[in-house]
């Protein structure tokens, strides 16, 4: 395979929560292969870490502020690279989240989950998460007959995983207006595809997957007991398949799929 299948040159990708940890990475892999780089985020300091990180690394990028809630803030943002950079021709949608309220204890009472707390889950990931921005960035994606939109699932979003029960029926929402909008943009030049990320340590999920003193909590241990690979996956683990599907001649014939990168989580029945 030519390595000009996935030369991204002549892309310009928005990486929307390119501020956090596999959100970065994304972008540093996009940025590897010769894309220009949008990190957009809440976080000044981190959007100028991730941008020196790239451009250290002989890529280019800058970062946009934006939050993706705000559908005025993402317009601003829009305009802003196209001035500088024309049109994005990827957009990657790694913003997302869980609420603490709106996680089962053991043992929970489903019956009394607080609405407030799932809508706010619903429009971090949902919403904010992937509506907004694939209206914002869609439009002009479709005004060119071009362009590739990766989504960031979950794997909560194939198997609904106990207690996160929002995050888990939010990202299952996510995998379907990811086959929604692939079904209706088809036939204009737009593809949109999902990545279901498996387990991988991050600042939100770390108190849960492991003890201070390093070692795996009992949750961590049981995921880590039904992962055939027997192991945690690691941020640059997701680039490969993000350079793929942003390459408009590596994946042409790719859209509407939910692609898991899981070490074989979702294999295991039992």
């Amino acid at each position: 395979m030519k390595r000009e299948l996935f030369n991204l040159s002549e892309e310009t990708a928005a990486v929307i929560g390119g501020t956090g940890v596999l959100g970065g990475a994304i972008a540093q892999a996009l940025a590897d292969f010769g894309a220009r780089v949008v990190v957009i985020g809440r976080n000044q300091e981190r959007g100028a870490e991730r941008v020196q990180a790239i451009e250290a690394a002989g890529g280019t990028a800058i970062f946009q502020p934006a939050d993706s809630l705000d559908i005025g803030s993402l317009r601003q943002a829009h305009a802003a690279i196209h001035d500088q950079w024309g049109p994005a021709s990827v957009l990657v949608n790694a913003a997302g989240g869980n609420h603490p309220d709106a996680t089962l204890a053991p043992g929970g009472n489903f019956c009394e989950l607080p609405l407030d707390a799932w809508r706010q889950v619903f429009d971090l990931n949902l919403v904010g998460g992937i509506l907004l921005p694939c209206q914002v960035f869609g439009q002009s994606m479709l005004d060119a007959e071009r362009g590739s939109i990766i989504n960031i699932a979950s794997m909560s979003a194939i198997t609904p995983l106990s207690r996160v029960v929002a995050y888990s029926a939010a990202k299952a929402a996510v995998v379907n207006l990811t086959q929604f909008l692939a079904r209706e943009w088809a036939q204009r030049g737009v593809r949109v595809n999902a990545i279901s990320p498996g387990f991988f340590p991050a600042e939100q999920n770390r108190a849960l997957l492991y003890e201070e003193d390093g070692s795996y909590s009992v949750r961590g241990g049981q995921i880590i007991g039904h992962t055939p690979m027997a192991r945690f996956g690691e941020a640059h683990e997701l680039s490969g398949v993000a350079v793929w599907l942003a390459a408009q001649h590596a994946s042409s014939f790719v859209t509407g799929q939910n692609i898991a990168i899981d070490g074989g989580f979702s294999s295991v029945t039992i």
